[in-house]
């Protein structure tokens, strides 16, 4: 058990190192919060939550991957070296596609509803 809450306390003290020292990971929470909140105005559906929910899951979980991978590369080699620099923009590629995915889905969901709005107020 004692194992089982230390392990958990590692996991915290990672998620606590990206949002306070990780640029990128502000910018993702920072979104995150956004999309929560045009979620929350919309109300959206269920499986719409948890499409944005899955969605932002993958994204942020990304960007701690890939900021892990950076930080042993450069423990690793210090210097500029091609290997590495394949290593990091594949893992910078894996976020990227991730946000574009997730981008997608949330244009799925929101413009419609962001249209339907506009047409309300256009037609009042």
């Amino acid at each position: 058990m004692k194992s089982f809450i230390r392990s958990f306390a590692y996991a915290l003290n990672g998620l606590k190192n990206c949002l306070l020292k990780e640029t990128n990971f502000k910018i993702h929470i920072f979104c995150f919060l956004l999309v929560i909140t045009c979620s929350w105005y919309f109300k959206i559906s269920a499986i719409e939550w948890i499409c944005v929910l899955l969605s932002s899951a993958l994204v942020m979980s990304m960007e701690m991957l890939n900021t892990a991978v950076e930080k042993l590369c450069n423990v690793v080699h210090k210097e500029m070296h091609p290997g590495i620099k394949i290593i990091k923009d594949i893992a910078a590629g894996a976020v990227l596609l991730s946000a574009i995915i997730a981008a997608i889905c949330g244009a799925i969901i929101f413009i419609p509803k962001i249209l339907l709005l506009s047409n309300s107020i256009n037609l009042s």
